[in-house]
């Protein structure tokens, strides 16, 4: 028995835009949570990123899959009390507006716990829901770059974003799993609680390795491309032909093997400028240039092969083209208004069937609507 539905039985309400809350509430949704995407009368702007299922967007589909949709004025004050009745029987409340906007309305979480004791609140921002960041539009790329993501990756000439929604997408996840340690709790003490994710926070976590070798290890590794400032062979080197594998040695007795069993020069294992770590990180030109002299005799199945009959970590490096035909990816079928979207399936296995179908603005709406009616 593996997992299903396991959050069945739960209410989300998240008003949510772009990606950071609508991939949280995506996970909600994925586990069995009812969540009910509240839209502007426009719809999420994330609904015009794109046109590539017949109108709709392929990329919205990624992360409203198994979702109902209501479109909701909060201007008008019949919405407004609307979504006030729907938070009386809610268990999470989502949401990735500007810091203080619902509170401002009276959608605080201590007035809403008035109503409805048990209620968890989650609100992702960008920098903080207070402080000098809290009035700062946060963006993906903007926090890459003000939380030192760009300053360690790309060349050594020029910094570069990480080409996905990384934060979005982190945030997502830290939100995700905080909720269900809120849940947890709420089952102790009965109470919900608030939280809040500062995208800046989460990225800063994962920044760690760079910041602590900045603060203790005399400064923080240079950028290098597809190779490891620290560990040496690690990157990527050519094959013959079109075509680049990464390796990654990690130890003194992997490089030995590699020598003896890929390399066929046994000797470089006990070699005085490769003995070691950090005798290869100092010698890198050398040991490159002996490698990618062997490696430019084999093609790419030929490399992998040789690898992989010595157990030695390596991966190619693939086109979104080679991902999309990989062997080990697992798709799943989105249906976005009849129109079928494919894309690669969530990372977790489950036992039963996902959600599949994306909503349409406003589908559920009417219903809704009687559902939670005064």
């Amino acid at each position: 028995m593996g997992l299903y539905q396991e959050l069945s039985g739960l209410l989300v309400v998240s008003m949510e835009q772009a990606v950071a809350a609508p991939y949280c509430g995506l996970m909600l949704a994925d586990a069995g949570a009812r969540v009910i995407k509240i839209e502007r009368k426009e719809g999420d702007f994330a609904r015009g990123y794109d046109r590539g299922a017949n109108g709709n967007s392929v990329f919205f589909s990624w992360l409203n899959r198994g979702k109902e949709s209501i479109a909701i004025d909060l201007n008008s004050d019949d919405d407004e009390a609307l979504l006030r009745l729907m938070l009386e029987k809610a268990d999470v409340f989502l949401h990735n507006l500007a810091p203080g906007a619902l509170a401002r309305r009276g959608f605080g979480g201590d007035a809403l716990r008035e109503h409805n004791p048990g209620l968890i609140t989650c609100e992702i921002n960008g920098y903080g829901s207070s402080g000098p960041g809290a009035r700062k539009k946060a963006y993906d790329f903007l926090v890459q770059a003000e939380s030192g993501i760009c300053a360690i990756n790309g060349t050594r000439e020029q910094p570069a974003r990480v080409g996905i929604s990384i934060c979005d997408i982190a945030s997502g996840q830290t939100a995700f799993s905080s909720i269900l340690r809120a849940l947890i709790q709420r089952g102790r003490t009965e109470t919900g609680i608030d939280i809040s994710i500062a995208m800046f926070d989460v990225m800063a976590d994962f920044m760690n390795f760079p910041l602590l070798a900045h603060r203790y290890l005399g400064g923080a590794p240079e950028r290098m491309g597809l190779t490891h400032a620290l560990i040496a062979p690690y990157g990527a080197y050519r094959v013959k032909g079109d075509g680049q594998i990464l390796i990654a040695i990690q130890s003194d007795r992997e490089w030995c093997t590699f020598c003896d069993a890929v390399l066929g020069q046994p000797e470089l294992g006990q070699d005085p400028r490769f003995v070691n770590n950090t005798e290869r990180v100092r010698h890198r030109d050398v040991m490159d240039e002996t490698i990618n002299a062997v490696f430019g005799r084999y093609d790419i199945d030929q490399i992998t092969q040789l690898l992989d009959d010595a157990q030695i970590a390596c991966g190619r490096l693939s086109s979104v083209e080679d991902l999309a035909d990989h062997a080990l990816i697992r798709n799943q079928v989105a249906d976005f208004d009849g129109v079928e979207v494919s894309m690669a399936d969530l990372p977790v296995v489950t036992d039963g069937v996902r959600p599949t179908v994306v909503p349409v603005l406003d589908q559920h709406g009417s219903s809704i609507r009687k559902e939670f009616s005064a």
